[in-house]
């Protein structure tokens, strides 16, 4: 009797056409559980005969691929808040050999987010913060270097706990969410200070409440070696252009800082940004254009 044939599909990787890098962690988690069970496990093709197919979607904007088996088990935030694994798939270590170009380790510490930002779906998917894994059960043993997912990591005493746990660990890590700059007091800024970064630390400031503590975490860090262009600020771009334009003059003052602007979009509340939105994401920030000028200077110029 033949094994039974499981399909994957990664939605993003798909649409983005080799453009998306990040590997897809419940496809993962689905692989190693499948494989463990004796089943053949390969990427979805649309000629190809399975017996059961996974598709994960991780933005609600990335299209769907209308030829997917109608009995399809689809999965993600993209596809709906309310999916999860279950727990025996949940429980398992992922299968990194389906990407094989992805030499870290990823995952969570810690699940959940005790804040309810408006465009941000955490709080409705997953709860409140609460522990999820210790670093050492995310680590790979092939690589030194982990990216940890988790959404506001400084909200937990876990969190900050494992963070500590890993200085002096030999491991080099990531946090690709970006950290609430209001939570670092001078003790989280040593733990931060003496981790092994692999590129960046990471902050998100989507309102301008956040700006302050942002400049003051950067002064604890640079008190502590860390200097400027080692920190990356997410920017949330909403329809309030004038709040993103304050924000990214009050932040160019640390010269040297890096800034990823995000033009707002949530297809769940139909919000989808505006022209002028996306060009001060794509052009005037991602372009460079925010370091010599003002987003007022950069619009006349322009002739917006």
């Amino acid at each position: 009797m033949s094994a039974l044939k499981i399909g994957l599909h990664d939605a993003e990787m798909e649409h983005f056409k080799g453009k998306k890098q990040f590997p897809n962690y419940a496809l993962m988690k689905l692989a190693a559980w499948h494989k463990a069970q004796g089943y053949l496990v390969e990427w979805w093709e649309p000629l190809n005969s399975y017996d059961k197919v996974y598709s994960s979607k991780v933005f609600d904007f990335t299209p769907e691929n209308p030829y997917l088996p109608p009995d399809t088990v689809k999965g993600g935030t993209g596809y709906g808040l309310f999916t999860e694994l279950v727990p025996e798939v949940e429980a398992m270590f992922p299968d990194y050999s389906i990407y094989p170009s992805c030499d870290y380790a990823i995952g969570y510490i810690t699940r959940g987010c005790p804040n309810h930002c408006r465009w941000c779906v955490v709080p409705k998917k997953e709860g409140d913060i609460r522990p999820y894994r210790t670093w050492r059960q995310l680590v790979r043993p092939d690589t030194d270097k982990l990216v940890l997912m988790d959404n506001n990591i400084l909200a937990c005493d876990y969190g900050i706990a494992q963070l500590a746990g890993m200085v002096g660990s030999g491991y080099k890590i990531d946090l690709n969410q970006g950290m609430d700059a209001r939570l670092v007091t001078p003790e989280i800024a040593d733990i931060l200070a003496r981790l092994n970064w692999i590129r960046y630390l990471r902050f998100s400031c989507d309102q301008e409440s956040q700006v302050e503590p942002i400049l003051h975490t950067c002064q604890l860090l640079a008190e502590r070696g860390v200097k400027p262009y080692r920190v990356f600020i997410y920017l949330l771009v909403t329809a309030d252009l004038g709040s993103a334009a304050r924000r990214v003059e009050a932040l160019k003052k640390l010269r040297g800082i890096s800034l990823y602007a995000q033009a707002e979009r949530n297809g769940g509340m139909g919000i989808i940004p505006n022209k002028l939105q996306l060009e001060f994401a794509q052009r005037y920030v991602y372009g460079g254009c925010f370091r010599k000028e003002t987003w007022e200077e950069y619009c006349e110029r322009k002739g917006f």
